[in-house]
């Protein structure tokens, strides 16, 4: 890591930001010397974070360093009554980065996707058309944008679509899609006046919207795009390039992160050439070095607000403000999932671009390299460092591997509350409710649907899901039937009906799994609220199986009749606990009996998924309002994965404000994993003994 500056930078690396209206004009007009440029910016718009390498921000400091201004650019740059005033990255033909088409093997193309001839030369070819072309005949293609490679294919063909899955080996999860204009947005989806602005934001987000019925009038997208899903996650165009092609290719096309499954978005050039080989059918291409890799946010809207899923490109790295001044410097490690890191400096944290999931070499390395060089940007060196208490996680593993720093371990659902704190300005003490998949328990179980009556200082475990068999550990998250087994083993005494489906598709392992999940072997204890989701998702008939993680609870969540009023009622009571007050306990199996009583009677599976989602909402109601009761507290924060559930959002924060409480729900930050780094940040900055002394 970097020194200790005496002197930080007193400028900020300012996040990369959509096209402005101003160089979308000179894009498209053809008496502009910058014409279908593919690289045109101004100081209001255009590749930042993306591009530095050390500060100050300087274009010698830039990956634009090579590229020197021709006059006409020079002349602007100096001119402080032009918008292209001291902008480092400004460029145009004569001098900017060139745009190239590559075939599969490395070798050029020209504009007509033909082989160029060891003579000809790539300046001043139109590749945006011949690039468009290829897609639009049904090619994938890998296309360097601003913080990685995607890979693009027409959203509306479907054997390019399914195709471009397999060689991705992504089987299930989404596709974004890239439309051209709020037009074709409304096309495909319903969009709502603050989706329009999640849409159209500088920020340039994938937005989660509901979709249209398909029609005559407008080309549907192809069902692999996102199959068996409701919602589609739509993007505008946010560079020239992608204004370019999606003027060229004329309706709707996929753009997607240019990796293999589980692996981090590509972003060095060699890089691409060996990974995307066997997936990409050629290469857009240019000399213009990425130097961080930022995948694409991506977002949603609830109640006319900004609701984060994956906090990234035009948001990174951004500060958010801290409520009390560290007197030191704090490095948040984060979790495993959805991998963030937060580092401070003076009153702010910066929370860094999406990492990924932190399971391989490859994304570890994306972390490590990730705080040398925010660290470097910032002029701060850590010297406290927060991690998760998980000893297995490459997060905490790392921290504990650092030399002259002092380490503290987080609580992971402490952290999720403390994030929503964070969030929101706030300090405590709350009700927090963090409800995920699981996380290390500081009694050393898997918690996961926990009531914690925290602050940002300290917490105490005051609540939580009845607790379950994990039956297999990692290998029920991957199969939700065992959950399904196992919740209807403990819910039914035994007495589970033979008759039910999930257990006549399973007929061959469900006694070994129960047995399993009985012993205790290899099955620890959960509180896991994913996991219920996991579990009756698998009982209605959802999936026995998923392919990327939360996959059975959001197929749940899309399968419920949202103007379904009934919950199934669950009981919320109290039990002992050893060496503290006794907890709230919310009786899950209650919720587990009600919903195979319901299918027995041949009650729909929309139905019956919304009853499962009400009830536990009123039953968070009536968890926080046993609570309130004992402490006084009428603040409640919501944080955890499970609450990107917008129908369950919806319905605690409903019952919840009826019921007298001011709600706290994310914002600026995730709920899932994402949001975690900044809260081991908020904890540690309170504990601080420095800070407490200051």
């Amino acid at each position: 890591m970097p020194s200790q500056s005496s002197a930080p930078a007193a400028a900020l690396v300012a996040p990369d930001t959509a096209t402005c209206v101003d160089c979308l004009q000179e894009l498209f007009d053809p008496a502009d010397r910058r014409y279908r440029y593919p690289f045109v910016n101004c100081t209001s718009c255009g590749p930042r974070f993306t591009i530095v390498a050390r500060v100050p921000y300087d274009r010698v400091n830039t990956s634009m360093a090579p590229f020197a201004m021709c006059a006409d650019c020079a002349q602007e740059y100096a001119d402080p009554g032009n918008r292209r005033h001291h902008a480092e990255p400004t460029c145009c033909p004569a001098c900017g980065p060139t745009l190239r088409l590559l075939d599969a093997d490395g070798d050029p193309l020209d504009a007509d996707g033909d082989p160029l001839a060891a003579d000809r030369h790539a300046l001043g070819r139109d590749t945006v058309s011949a690039a468009a072309g290829m897609i639009g005949d049904g090619a994938i293609l890998a296309v360097k944008g601003l913080g990685g490679y995607h890979l693009a294919a027409d959203a509306t063909n479907e054997a390019a679509v399914a195709a471009l899955r397999a060689r991705k080996r992504r089987e299930d999860r989404p596709f974004a899609v890239m439309v051209a204009d709020l037009e074709t947005a409304r096309s495909l989806c319903t969009v709502w006046p603050d989706e329009e602005v999640l849409l159209t934001s500088p920020r340039r987000p994938i937005v989660l919207l509901e979709r249209r019925c398909a029609s005559s009038v407008a080309p549907s997208v192809a069902p692999s795009v996102a199959p068996g899903n409701r919602r589609l996650g739509l993007m505008l165009p946010y560079t020239p390039l992608h204004h370019l092609l999606a003027r060229e290719i004329g309706r709707p096309f996929v753009l997607t992160s240019g990796n293999l499954s589980d692996e981090p978005i590509v972003y060095r050039d060699d890089d691409a050439k060996a990974r995307l080989v066997g997936v990409a059918d050629a290469f857009v291409v240019h000399d213009r070095a990425i130097l961080v890799r930022a995948d694409d946010s991506v977002t949603q809207s609830f109640r006319g607000r900004e609701l984060i899923l994956r906090r990234s490109r035009g948001h990174a790295p951004a500060p958010l403000p801290l409520g009390l001044p560290p007197a030191r410097t704090v490095l948040g490690c984060g979790a495993e999932l959805k991998h963030t890191f937060c580092v401070t400096r003076g009153r702010h944290a910066f929370l860094s671009q999406h990492i990924g999931d932190l399971e391989s070499y490859e994304t570890l390395r994306s972390f490590t390299e990730g705080v040398e060089h925010l660290c470097g940007l910032l002029e701060v060196r850590p010297a406290l460092v927060a991690h998760d208490l998980h000893p297995e996680y490459l997060s905490t593993k790392y921290a504990l591997s650092l030399e002259g720093v002092e380490t503290l371990g987080v609580q992971h659902h402490h952290a999720h509350v403390a994030s929503c704190l964070a969030d929101n300005g706030e300090r405590g003490p709350v009700i927090g409710v963090a409800f995920d998949g699981v996380g290390y328990g500081s009694d050393g179980t898997l918690w996961g649907g926990e009531l914690l009556v925290a602050d940002l200082t300290t917490f105490e475990r005051a609540g939580h899901l009845e607790t379950v068999a994990l039956p297999g550990s990692a290998s029920a998250i991957k199969e939700p039937w065992r959950m399904a087994a196992a919740w209807l083993d403990a819910a039914l005494d035994g007495e589970v009906p033979e008759d039910l489906a999930v257990v006549r598709r399973n007929s061959p392992r469900w006694a070994d799994v129960v047995a399993i999940a009985r012993s205790r072997v290899g099955s620890p204890t959960t509180s896991s609220a994913g996991r219920l989701f996991d579990a009756v998702a698998a009982i209605v008939g959802v999936r026995d199986a998923v392919n990327y993680e939360g996959q059975a609870a959001v197929e749940l969540e899309q399968l419920a009749d949202a103007s379904t009023p009934e919950a199934y009622p669950v009981a919320v009571g109290t039990v002992a606990e050893v060496g503290q007050a006794a907890s709230v306990v919310l009786a899950a199996g209650q919720l587990v009996r009600a919903v195979v009583e319901d299918l027995r009677r041949g009650t729909g599976a929309p139905v019956v998924s919304a009853r499962f989602h009400n009830g536990l909402a009123g039953a968070v109601v009536a968890a926080c309002a046993a609570l309130r009761e004992r402490t006084g507290l009428s603040d409640v924060a919501l944080s955890g994965g499970v609450f990107q559930n917008r129908l369950l959002l919806g319905r605690a924060v409903t019952g919840l404000e009826s019921s007298g409480f001011r709600v706290l729900v994310h914002s600026r930050v995730p709920p899932n994993d994402g949001g975690i780094s900044l809260g081991q940040v908020a904890v540690a900055v309170a504990r601080d003994p420095a800070a407490r002394g200051s």
